[in-house]
């Protein structure tokens, strides 16, 4: 069989559409029907050659999305054909199989345990996840990043309380999902920082208590004003900027505030902070994923959209085919969208 896909064949170039042809499933692998694939700043590094050199190309690419299984291969007991199913990059329980070669007219195409910028894909078993078939599948190609790092974050990382006060840096998928999160966990001071003024709006429309534009305003200073000069118990940086990050850093209280990064920065690029800040009891770290256990955390999220805890539709800016994926990157590019999804249905 035959599917078609957004491929990498070099770094700093467009992706291009192909036709790739199938290898049989491996015992671990997963034949997937993709619906939805979400589109993120990791794929844009990538293709930007921002991760440093690529000894995989030509490549697949996308790790994010929705689908139905179609197919399993051998001693898969995780999925059965006809599930709905998260597709994530996130590793759970099952076999893993890291690598897939596809056949195309120039030649083969490699790929990992999981791409989404496919039709129809082939995916290690660990990367799924089920799902009941009430959630729509639009939503659902969420749950395979964006949500369960940016709500992971919250109750992972920070294992955030009602009485914390909170700053997030940047207001796309990972940012916006920590503040619903942020929001279910019942705090009430919500800092939200961007220089999209309609993300702003929106993250206040939804339950944010103060928005910052950096363009305005000092955003430390504003954050030490909301605080009392105090500065917040947690702040994220999902921008992916050395700038924000070292705000971040330093809008976090002395004595405990933590500082935690989900943005990922070109690579050789670093950020400078003062040790007298970490003597002082700020603390900075990274996070996995938000930590998550897709296994556990995937159902649980799903049972918060069932009870209108995640509005998960909010995070959709725009739909595109999958023939006009380089256009969904470019627009990510500017800041505008907080989540593009791929459409399969579409083309």
């Amino acid at each position: 069989m035959e599917s078609t896909a957004a491929v990498l064949l070099n770094t700093k170039s467009p992706l291009e559409i192909l036709k790739l042809g199938f290898p049989n499933l491996m015992p671990g692998q997963v034949l997937v029907d993709v619906a939805y694939s979400g589109v993120c700043r990791s794929q844009i590094n990538e293709v930007d050659g921002l991760k440093g050199k690529d000894n995989f190309l030509p490549h697949t690419l996308g790790h994010e999305g929705s689908g139905i299984v179609k197919e399993i291969g051998p001693g898969i007991t995780k999925v059965q054909p006809g599930d709905h199913v998260v597709l994530s990059w996130l590793k759970g329980s099952g076999q893993n199989v890291p690598s897939t070669v596809y056949r195309s007219q120039i030649g083969n195409i490699n790929s990992g345990s999981i791409s989404t910028f496919m039709k129809t894909t082939i995916i290690s078993e660990n990367r799924l996840t089920v799902i009941p078939t009430e959630i729509p599948l639009r939503e659902a190609a969420l749950l395979g990043c964006a949500v369960p790092t940016g709500a992971g974050i919250i109750l992972n990382n920070a294992k955030l309380r009602s009485g914390d006060s909170i700053a997030i840096f940047g207001l796309g998928g990972i940012g916006f999902s920590s503040l619903m999160a942020a929001i279910a966990a019942g705090t009430n001071k919500i800092i939200v920082i961007d220089v999209v003024e309609d993300k702003l709006n929106n993250a206040v429309s939804m339950g944010a208590s103060h928005s910052i534009n950096p363009i305005r305003q000092d955003v430390l200073s504003e954050i030490r004003r909301l605080t009392n000069q105090k500065g917040v118990d947690f702040s994220i940086e999902a921008a992916g900027r050395k700038d924000t990050m070292e705000i971040a850093f330093k809008s976090v209280k002395t004595n405990g505030g933590k500082c935690i990064l989900a943005g990922n920065l070109p690579e050789g690029e670093s950020i400078v902070i003062d040790p007298m800040d970490l003597i002082n009891g700020k603390r900075i770290v990274g996070t996995f994923g938000g930590e998550t256990n897709t296994d556990l955390d995937i159902p649980k999220y799903t049972d918060w959209y069932l009870s209108k805890k995640l509005p998960l539709s909010k995070l959709i800016t725009r739909e595109y085919s999958l023939n006009n994926i380089n256009e969904a990157i470019t627009d990510l590019k500017t800041g505008g969208l907080i989540r593009a999804l791929i459409n399969m249905s579409l083309d």
